[in-house]
C-alpha cells in the first residue's frame, strides 16, 4: 500500500539517523570537530547524489524550487545541526534531545495552520504518547537557559524544513532534491569550517566513520525521509521519526557500553506503541490507496 510504504520509508530513515551519534563518536575519537564532520558529511553525500543524478540523466531543478532546496540545505540542515551541536555545550545531551524532539509538535501545528492538515484524536494521542516516551528514553537532566533555547531553535528550524520539504517534493524527485540539499549544506558548512579551521580525519578509522555517516546516516535516511514525506505528509512523518532516539539508545548500549535504564525501555515501548497506533489509524483511514 502507498501509505504503508511511506511509513516504512520514514521508519527506515529514523533508524539510519539514529546511527549518527554512534558514528559521530568514532569521528570525534579521530580528533575531528563538529563543523568538519558536517562538511565531510554533506559534501561527500552531495558527490554521491550528483553521481546518481548523472547516471539517471536527471537535470537539476531551477527557479524558486532550486532556491527553496538550497535554503533547506544551507539554512535548514546546517542551522539545525549547528544549533543542536552548540546546545550540547550548555545542556545535557538528554535535555537537548528531548527539546529537539518537540519538533513533531511544531510540525503538527504548522501543518494545521499552513497546510490545513486535520489533527485527528488518534494523531493527538499518538503524538502525546511519543513525546512522553521520548522524555523517558533520553533521560533529560538540567542545563543552562542558552542550551535550552538553542535546542528549541533547532527543533523549530527542522519543523520549517519539513513543511517546506512537503511543498517542494511535489515538484522534484528525491534524487534532485537531495543532491541540491547536500551540496548547499556542504557549501555552508565548508565556509564555517574554513573560518574555524579544518580538522579532517587523520586515520583510516576516521575516514571509515565518515563514510558510514555519509551512506548510512545521511544519504539513505534523507532520501527515504523525503520519499516517505511525499506519501504520508509532515505530521505523520514527524511522529514516526521519534523512533530515532530508540535506535540511538539501543546502539549506544550495545556498541558503546552505555547504561540501559528501565525507564529507557519503558520510553522506547511507548514510542513504538505510538507508532503502531498511528500506523493502524492511517491504514484504516485509507485502506485502498495505492500507487
Amino acid at each position: 500500500m502507498y501509505r504503508l510504504g511511506g511509513m516504512i520509508l520514514v521508519a527506515l530513515s529514523a533508524a539510519g539517523f539514529g546511527t549518527l551519534a554512534l558514528f559521530g563518536e568514532y569521528a570525534y575519537a579521530d580528533k575531528m570537530d563538529a563543523i568538519s564532520i558536517l562538511f565531510c558529511r554533506f559534501s561527500l553525500s552531495a558527490l554521491v547524489m550528483v553521481a546518481v543524478l548523472i547516471m539517471r540523466r536527471e537535470s537539476l531543478p531551477n527557479g524558486s524550487t532550486l532556491l527553496m532546496l538550497m535554503g533547506m540545505g544551507a539554512l535548514g540542515y546546517v542551522g539545525q545541526s549547528f544549533a543542536y551541536l552548540t546546545a550540547l555545550q550548555y545542556a545535557s545531551s538528554g535535555l537537548v534531545a528531548l527539546l529537539l524532539y518537540l519538533y513533531p509538535v511544531f510540525v503538527t501545528l504548522l501543518a494545521s495552520l499552513l497546510l490545513h492538515e486535520r489533527i485527528t484524536q488518534m494523531k493527538g494521542l499518538a503524538l502525546g504518547i511519543a513525546l512522553v516516551g521520548t522524555a523517558l528514553t533520553v533521560d533529560p537532566a538540567g542545563g543552562q537557559i542558552l542550551g535550552m533555547v538553542l535546542a528549541i531553535t533547532g527543533a523549530a528550524i527542522y519543523s520549517v524544513y519539513i513543511i517546506v520539504g512537503t511543498h517542494v517534493m511535489k515538484r522534484v524527485s528525491v534524487i534532485q532534491s537531495t543532491a541540491v540539499i547536500f551540496a548547499s549544506a556542504g557549501a555552508a558548512s565548508g565556509t564555517l569550517m574554513l573560518l574555524n579551521g579544518p580538522h579532517l580525519p587523520a586515520t583510516p578509522s576516521g575516514w571509515t566513520a565518515i563514510l558510514a555517516i555519509v551512506m548510512i546516516a545521511t544519504v539513505l535516511p534523507v532520501a527515504a525521509f523525503l520519499a516517505g514525506l511525499e506519501r504520508i505528509g509532515p505530521t505523520n512523518a514527524a511522529m514516526l521519526s521519534t523512533l530515532e532516539p530508540v535506535v540511538t539508545v539501543i546502539l549506544g548500549a550495545v556498541l558503546l557500553n552505555e547504561t540501559f535504564r528501565p525507564m529507557t525501555l519503558i520510553g522506547g515501548g511507548l514510542i513504538l506503541g505510538a507508532v503502531l497506533l498511528l500506523t493502524r489509524s492511517e491504514l484504516r483511514r485509507e485502506p485502498n490507496q495505492e500507487k
